[in-house]
């Protein structure tokens, strides 16, 4: 179902999970490689990505506060389940920091 890979381009019938910052630390990996031959919701994406790493404590909370990127359009407000990710797309998990 999932391979994990340091690629930068989302292969055909995939979407890329990237996690930055606390993301990242709370993940133990900077991204995921998630099996999608046909769009997906942002939701079920997060969902996925939540299932995938259960076993941290903190993941699932870090990621529910995340802006998040589909490629280089901005989610917003949007709901998750509103938002259509393409197999190819690249999703970024990008937590609050602080600093500037």
């Amino acid at each position: 179902m999932v391979a994990r890979t340091p690629e930068t381009d989302s292969p055909a019938g995939h979407v890329r999970l990237r996690y930055w910052a606390g993301a990242r630390a709370a993940a133990g990996v900077e991204e995921d490689l998630v099996e999608s031959g046909s769009p997906v919701s942002l939701e079920d994406l997060r969902s996925r990505a939540k299932e995938l790493h259960r076993d941290s404590a903190r993941f699932a909370a870090v990621l529910d506060t995340c802006s998040v990127l589909v490629g280089d359009r901005p989610v917003g407000s949007r709901e998750p389940a509103s938002v259509t990710v393409l197999p190819g797309e690249t999703v970024e998990f990008l937590p609050p920091f602080a600093g500037g």
